[in-house]
């Protein structure tokens, strides 16, 4: 039976509100917090008259268990003009109290908050998080901004990178376990971008070993150039070579700090990109289905202009999966300039290996004390060896993300959003 189906349901006297899983209640606030609309599930879960909520703040429901610094995160985060999710308890009128996982987002001047029932054992660890947040804002050691830096140290503690990250996953896990109670088909989505941000983990790693690779190598083509100085005249065939090898090390590690390196590059930020790509997915999934379900409301609810939120809402669900999708596009596009950056890469080892043979050759030619040269020389080739072989992981770790994504954009604008 569907919620518009459903009449007045059994309330308790004390405890836990009636809210079903199968269940998506929306409201919409101005930029102040007053709220401005709902669906008929935010009204009846609630327990107040439409003419109760309709110009009152939001923090009519809020329950005094909630700690300040969640709203101080949420607001932070919302004014910047991006959505986030949080579990937040709240209370009725009729003193009765639930808990949802929420997503709150821009929307028409002010802010939509979308609300699911959780069902994972997410929320117990969040329940304490909260709790200790609470007491320090209760013994005045923590102001609002404080305690949101502590709860994001908790949610940092449970394995998470920033609340950014918690979020995506912690969203992508409540829906799953709502399409598993709810008999619904096993979701592909949340396997596919938990693989993407692990491949995207991976490369980070590998392109970290090949940093230190570069740092552990530095100082030999320096020594190269000083021994050849010592065996030679200035200006001999070992002396040129070396300092044109050393010449292109240095060329090769400026540009691979440059590109992948440094932290303000989109190499960088390709995992921060993807927890964005997969909360946004997520909340145009439940941004569709509670549009879906207020299209089929029949309900008179207060002097809410119905048929102008039902547009709203199915428009602000629809450019969520363009974002969605604008972000997987951005991620396949840095993943193929990776490996295209590969390539030109393996040009400049290859310039040092010819560089590596020929000084290698000149050595030979060398009456007496050629054999220091010949031992850098040989750990110059084991380098190269070993980057080579990291390059080749790169690029077989960033084909292996562009495809994900590609995918993924395939899948949304197939109207899959499993």
């Amino acid at each position: 039976m569907s919620f518009v189906e459903k009449r007045d349901v059994f309330r308790p006297e004390s405890g836990e509100a009636p809210f079903g899983i199968e269940e998506i209640f929306f409201s919409h606030t101005d930029d102040r917090g007053i709220i401005k609309s709902g669906n008929f599930l935010f009204q009846k879960i609630s327990h107040y008259s439409w003419g109760e909520l309709l110009g009152a703040p939001h923090k009519i429901i809020r329950h005094e268990d909630m700690p300040k610094g969640v709203f101080h995160l949420l607001w932070k985060t919302i004014q910047a003009g991006k959505p986030m999710g949080a579990y937040v308890k709240n209370r009725t009128k009729d003193q009765l109290e639930y808990w949802v996982f929420a997503v709150v987002l821009p929307y028409n001047g002010g802010y939509l908050s979308v609300r699911i029932k959780p069902s994972t054992e997410v929320l117990n660890k969040v329940v304490k998080l909260y709790s200790g947040a609470l007491e320090k804002e209760k013994d005045g050691t923590h102001s609002a901004a404080e305690s949101s830096d502590y709860i994001v140290a908790g949610i940092q503690d449970m394995g998470f990178s920033d609340y950014a990250a918690f979020c995506s996953h912690v969203l992508a896990q409540e829906l799953s376990s709502r399409d598993a109670l709810l008999k619904r088909s096993a979701s592909t989505s949340k396997d596919r971008f938990q693989s993407m941000l692990n491949a995207a983990s991976d490369l980070q790693e590998e392109t970290a070993g090949l940093s230190q690779a570069f740092e552990a190598i530095g100082t030999i083509p320096t020594n190269l150039r000083v021994i050849a100085t010592r065996l030679e005249a200035a200006g001999g065939a070992i002396s040129v070579l070396s300092q044109n090898y050393w010449a292109m090390s240095q060329e090769i590690s400026g540009w691979f700090n440059n590109f992948v390196a440094d932290p303000r590059s989109d190499f960088a930020k390709i995992r921060d990109t993807i927890d964005e790509c997969w909360m946004l997915h997520c909340t145009a999934r439940i941004l569709h289905e509670a549009a879906t379900d207020f299209e089929r409301e029949r309900r008179q609810l207060g002097t809410i202009e119905t048929d102008t939120e039902k547009k709203s809402l199915d428009q602000l669900a629809t450019e969520q999966t363009a974002l969605a999708n604008k972000g997987l596009k951005k991620i396949a596009e840095e993943a193929e300039r990776i490996a295209t950056a590969i390539t030109v890469m393996r040009r400049y080892i290859s310039g040092l290996s010819m560089t590596r043979v020929m000084c290698k050759i000149e050595s030979a030619r060398l009456p007496r004390g050629g054999d220091s040269l010949s031992d850098i020389i040989e750990q110059l080739g084991a380098f190269q060896g070993t980057i080579n072989r990291q390059l080749g992981t790169i690029e077989n770790m960033s084909r292996n993300i562009q495809s994900m994504a590609q995918t993924l954009i395939q899948e949304q604008n197939g109207g899959v959003t499993s």
